[in-house]
């Protein structure tokens, strides 16, 4: 494994122990860090590589990857800075390790993000599995995402992501193109073992 600050962002690499299996993008939730889906990611696919960013913005104290000014309320102009520097930093992170397009795993502030990038830089996610995502932005730039896979896992009882706005992500990612299964658990807003299981089985056929 490796941790470098080389590149613009903290971060931890593992390069693939297997060819043939797509590099994953690991996206910390709000709290979390480099380490944080590190374990999740052998978990989902065993012969990945993986790379996990730590989110630059302080909350309290807290990483995230954006700025909000309240729960479910984003700084909009900070989401498509930070999508954008998020970019940046897959197309140098790639160069460095010599990586395909990654398939992001993003949780909460993370699947959010990711979301973000899907929609104001296509081109640096092969796809991506957004673990309680909510829509990241209200008016969203017309993007090309044909055929690019999504799995959006919601909670039934996630008192943070209203059903109606995980929903509204999903439309508006499958209006833009990509190929999207959202799968609504009866859970609430943490991960379960099904949300562990729905993913593996996701990454597998793509």
């Amino acid at each position: 494994m490796t941790t470098t600050t080389e590149l613009p962002f903290i971060h931890r690499f593992t390069p693939a122990p297997a060819p043939g299996h797509p590099p994953l993008l690991l996206l910390h939730g709000t709290g979390g860090n480099e380490d944080d889906l590190l374990p999740l990611g052998p978990m989902l696919s065993p012969g990945s590589a993986l790379l996990s960013p730590r989110g630059k913005v302080l909350e309290g104290g807290m990483p995230r990857f954006f700025r909000r000014l309240a729960e479910g309320v984003f700084d909009e102009e900070d989401v498509r800075r930070r999508a954008h520097e998020l970019a940046d930093f897959i197309a140098e992170a790639r160069e460095a390790y010599g990586l395909a397009a990654p398939i992001a795993v993003g949780f909460s502030n993370g699947a959010n993000i990711a979301a973000a990038v899907l929609q104001l830089r296509p081109e640096a996610l092969a796809g991506a599995a957004l673990l309680r995502a909510m829509v990241p932005l209200q008016d969203p730039p017309a993007a090309d995402l044909t055929g690019k896979p999504v799995l959006i896992l919601s909670g039934a009882s996630d008192p943070i992501v209203p059903a109606e706005n995980a929903k509204r992500l999903a439309a508006t990612l499958k209006a833009a193109g990509a190929t999207v299964e959202h799968r609504v658990l009866p859970t609430g807003h943490g991960l379960s073992q099904t949300d562990v299981a729905l993913a593996k089985a996701w990454i597998e056929q793509l």
